[in-house]
């Protein structure tokens, strides 16, 4: 049976923003753009998500990616984008939502295969593959979070995708 919460809010429904939507009408200037004392910039978080979306969904696949030694191994330079490489990184991530959003519609078995931890850092114990979905979702709600902030921060929220501006 297909895990129909987990899917919707993949794709922001209920009380999530749709990821893709805070993402995809931004300039490669504004993705790139920081706000003081802030971190990251949106396209930073971007490029983090996309990279832990694609290290989960390896480990399903079977790859044994590396696991960072160091966290910001996770997250690129803070050097901006080019139009064409920002919008390359929206489509992956739109990509990367798609594919986590398929495995979500398997049925039980595949759902509740048994994934090895890949680091000893991570539980000694497998995982399933729909405990790694939900991580995941819960992973990319906290960083889409950050961007809704961003956005705001910078003055164009919402996305013309729609979100909640109360």
């Amino acid at each position: 049976m297909p895990e129909q919460t987990l899917i919707e809010l993949l794709y922001g429904k209920r009380a999530h923003a749709n990821p893709v939507a805070c993402v995809e009408d931004l300039t490669a200037d504004l993705a790139e753009r920081r706000v003081e004392n802030l971190p990251h910039s949106v396209y930073q978080i971007v490029w983090h998500m996309n990279f832990w979306m694609d290290y989960e969904l390896r480990r399903i696949r079977g790859d044994k990616p590396r696991y960072p030694d160091h966290a910001s191994e996770s997250w690129p330079a803070p050097a901006p984008p080019e139009e064409a490489a920002w919008k390359k990184e929206v489509a992956r991530f739109a990509d990367l939502i798609g594919v986590l959003a398929a495995m979500a519609q398997g049925d039980s078995n595949a759902l509740s295969r048994e994934i090895p931890a890949t680091h000893s850092t991570q539980e000694a114990a497998t995982s399933t593959v729909l405990a790694i979905l939900w991580q995941t979702l819960a992973h990319n709600s906290y960083h889409v979070g950050q961007i809704a902030l961003l956005r705001r921060a910078l003055d164009v929220w919402p996305p013309r995708g729609g979100g909640d501006s109360w």
